[in-house]
């Protein structure tokens, strides 16, 4: 049985030798992003048995991802490959201050290839949590219906499912985002937000507001991820919130939320209580930012341990 699974599109990201404008860097790194299988990354490095649904193009970069993501203990037994569609690239361009904006090459996604008829059922039934985002079903209509399949094959079969909103507004509208994943909150156990995605969806500026109309939906764990304000959340009667960790230095905020939630579901599989999972997931955030890349920066549970300086707190 695995411990976590996803859905999700994995890209080539090339990453910029230098700081700045992207019309000014002359060359980049090759590396490897896609939010779904970061967390999957990131989880596989604390020791977590993981699995990784997708479609790869039947091309060089695919090969690449895959023979990645299996070298990082990630299952890719269940990733396609096609004929039809490349690799999805992406650039990115990195500010002096750790901002950045990132390109994306993706609009023949080779995830067309993936038919909701043809999901691996007793896949998503042997595992303890299905970890989906916003970004799947925002890439195409079939990618929707797909997820919701999935989605409904965990609930029947008593998966956990966990959702991070992960809203780009280069793929769909902010209508769009809020309605889709409205529609899907009625299934989800654990919502991993970051604050502003919380304001699109639930159309409010007010935390307390956002939590409790979060709750109508019958979530078990609330999270709202705020950045360098730490993170706050709800599990049932129990309230927390957690300062962030400052970070040695911010080169690189991609993958600092993915690092959060591969912390928080970790925690979570442990039967943590929520202020030590809010804890144990701030300081992988911390680390990550510290790293330049998508998931370069995801530690190894022994490296959290060291960070935290409290070994008690990771034993099983």
């Amino acid at each position: 049985m695995k411990d976590v699974i996803t859905i999700g599109e994995a890209m080539v990201v090339f990453n910029p030798v230098k700081t700045g404008p992207l019309k000014f860097v002359p060359s980049f790194d090759r590396n490897i992003g896609g939010a779904e299988l970061n967390v999957m990354l990131g989880c596989s490095r604390l020791g977590l048995s993981t699995g990784w649904i997708s479609s790869l193009g039947d091309d060089e970069f695919g090969t690449f991802i895959q023979n990645f993501a299996r070298g990082e203990g990630v299952d890719v037994s269940e990733v396609k490959r096609t004929e039809d569609y490349p690799t999805s690239l992406n650039f990115k361009e990195i500010r002096e201050d750790g901002s950045g904006k990132t390109f994306y090459y993706r609009s023949q996604t080779p995830t067309r290839a993936l038919r909701k008829e043809e999901l691996n059922e007793d896949y998503i039934k042997n595992s303890r949590v299905l970890h989906v985002t916003g970004i799947f079903p925002a890439l195409h209509e079939g990618a929707k219906e797909y997820m919701k399949e999935a989605v409904a094959i965990a609930k029947q079969n008593g998966v956990t499912v966990a959702l991070d909103p992960n809203i780009r507004l280069k793929l769909w509208s902010k209508e769009e985002a809020r309605d889709t994943l409205k529609d899907f909150l009625p299934e989800v156990d654990i919502l991993l937000s970051g604050k502003e995605e919380m304001e699109l969806i639930f159309e409010t500026k007010d935390e307390k507001e956002m939590f409790a109309r979060a709750e109508r939906f019958g979530i078990k764990d609330i999270i709202i991820k705020d950045g360098s304000n730490g993170a706050s959340g709800r599990r049932g009667g129990d309230r927390h919130h957690e300062d962030s960790r400052p970070p040695q230095k911010v080169v690189d905020t991609v993958g600092a939320g993915d690092g959060f939630d591969a912390g928080y579901l970790y925690g979570y599989l442990q039967g943590w209580d929520l202020g030590k999972c809010l804890r144990f997931a701030n300081t992988i955030g911390s680390m990550v930012v510290s790293v330049v890349g998508d998931n370069e920066g995801l530690p190894y549970l022994s490296e959290v341990q060291e960070a935290l300086g409290e070994k008690e707190m990771i034993e099983r």
